[in-house]
């Protein structure tokens, strides 16, 4: 049982060719073990080499309205009235840190990726 660190793509992609293989090894087997040991070395590799950001907060934002079909006004009790959820969706008005909890608890929307820094109009000047 040779294993070795993923260094490039091309290792990485041999390594998931015998990932494919080994998929319905059983746990507590030899290949079983095998299977989350090299597991293991992508999910590595992959934080390193192919790590994805977080969205931008307010396409976050808009993402979770659309993907729930929801509205600008069901922002309203989590932002403000309906001049405010403008203002914030238009990068006119940054989110405080009061609306990212709210949206957070409210939406389920994660606070991680609302934290983010983004482009607003008063960051832009």
């Amino acid at each position: 049982m040779e294993i070795r660190p993923i260094r490039n793509d091309t290792d990485y992609h041999a390594v998931l060719a015998e990932i494919a293989i080994l998929f319905t090894a059983q746990p507590n087997t030899p290949d079983g073990d095998r299977l989350d040991i090299l597991t293991t070395l992508v999910e590595a590799y992959e934080a390193r080499h192919y790590a994805i950001t977080p969205p931008d907060p307010i396409d976050a934002i808009l993402y979770h309205l659309e993907s729930r079909g929801l509205a600008r006004r069901d922002l309203e009790p989590y932002l403000g009235g309906r001049g405010r959820v403008s203002e914030v969706l238009n990068r006119k008005r940054p989110l405080t840190l009061t609306m990212i909890r709210q949206l957070h608890r409210g939406l389920g929307i994660s606070a991680n990726v609302l934290i983010q820094p983004y482009q607003n109009q008063e960051t832009a000047a």
